[in-house]
């Protein structure tokens, strides 16, 4: 047998259960630091199995410590459990049963997995050494990661490694990807406010017209990334918000344009190349009509980088479970995560678990989202077999 075909025969028992708490958590999403029932959920389960547990960490976070044996290495599993604040559109028997709220990026189903991998672990105890189960609150853009890390997550709990799992839509729940390098951007949003002098629209000249100057400088920004960046390194520099005069006072010319964005690198110097070259622009732009440009950059999440040997020992626990399913190459993301905070403590190593065909077009942050239940037995076994592989008995 296979070890999938193993930890599956062993899970069998417990994945109806593993199931309902699944479509449980999906029916009552939290959003970020407001993890409050998720978080006592996860607790009850793990203390139920004899795993210590440490309440409180970022606020919601949740870690639980199993040690078995006398090894020395100690290993960090990171699972992610909030929501987003959106609506869920898609009927199922499990819907969100909270109004704009959804879990439409399958983390009711990362902390399902790492809850059925760490009653397994609890069971077999077939390694020897330490591992914390790290359930992390307000992935989603709230800082979760940098919260649980400033509150002294590495300084309670040392780790050699530490490891994260999201699943990916497109690939089968039976693939898993593992590649060494960047896997996903930074993730960072800048500020513009084109600063003019109001005046009537028929009148244009007796004021500074910066919703021109915006429209410049809108339509100039796409050649940071044509112009200036390195060809072969891939950046995203999108404006996402505009925000000029009143739909009601047409004939009104704005003392102000206000424009926001996100930017995205792969790497620290291409970060800054977008830093530096966003406000040149907005700068440039509103000198040129005669104006003034404020400009603001906010570093928000650093890029996951997978570092070299933590990859190697999940991609050798990775084909122990899917065997010749297990990609090697596979596109880095322009998402982020704020599983890059934990990268820069510790070397660490994120990986895809498939999570099969999008339904009805249903990607990450879809209202119809869902994620697979077929998934939970594979991911809960890589993550048993990355620890026994991590932590290998004597």
């Amino acid at each position: 047998m296979t070890k999938l075909e193993t930890i599956d025969a062993a899970m069998t028992a417990d994945l109806d259960f593993w199931t309902a708490l699944r479509h449980d958590l999906h029916a009552h999403p939290e959003l970020g630091f407001e993890e409050t029932r998720t978080s006592a959920l996860v607790a009850e389960c793990l203390e139920q199995d004899g795993i210590t547990v440490t309440r409180g960490l970022g606020g919601t976070g949740i870690v639980g410590t199993l040690q078995v044996g006398n090894g020395t290495r100690v290993i960090g599993l990171r699972a992610d459990m909030d929501a987003l604040a959106m609506p869920e559109t898609a009927e199922r028997p499990y819907r969100s049963t909270v109004p704009g709220k959804m879990h439409a990026c399958g983390h009711d189903g990362h902390t399902v997995m790492l809850l059925a991998a760490a009653r397994h672990l609890a069971r077999t105890k077939d390694f020897s050494g330490t591992v914390h189960f790290i359930f992390q609150p307000a992935e989603e853009g709230r800082g979760g990661a940098k919260k649980m890390v400033e509150d002294g997550l590495f300084r309670q709990f040392p780790c050699d490694a530490v490891y994260g799992l999201h699943n990916m839509p497109g690939l089968d729940p039976d693939e898993m990807a593992v590649v060494e390098g960047p896997q996903l951007a930074s993730s960072d949003s800048w500020y513009v406010t084109m600063k003019g002098i109001g005046t009537h629209g028929a009148k244009p000249h007796l004021g500074r017209d910066p919703v021109t100057a915006a429209g410049s400088f809108l339509a100039s920004l796409q050649a940071i990334i044509g112009r200036v960046v390195d060809p072969l390194q891939p950046a995203v520099v999108s404006a996402c918000s505009v925000q000029a005069g009143d739909p009601k006072a047409l004939n009104v010319i704005p003392d102000f344009v206000e424009i926001g964005g996100t930017a995205r690198a792969y790497s620290a110097k291409v970060r800054d190349q977008l830093e530096e070259e966003i406000g040149r622009l907005a700068r440039g732009t509103a000198a040129a009509f005669g104006i003034s440009a404020d400009y603001r950059f906010v570093r928000r999440i650093p890029p996951v980088i997978n570092a070299a040997s933590p990859t190697a020992t999940a991609l050798e626990a990775a084909r122990a479970v899917f065997g010749d399913k297990t990609l090697t190459a596979f596109p880095p993301s322009t998402a982020g995560d704020d599983f890059a905070f934990f990268g820069q403590e510790i070397p660490g190593c994120y990986v895809w678990l498939g999570n099969g065909p999008a339904r009805d077009g249903a990607l990450h942050h879809n209202t119809g989202y869902d994620f697979n239940d077929a998934a939970i037995i594979p991911g809960a076994a890589f993550w048993v077999s990355l620890t026994e592989t991590e932590l290998k008995a004597g």
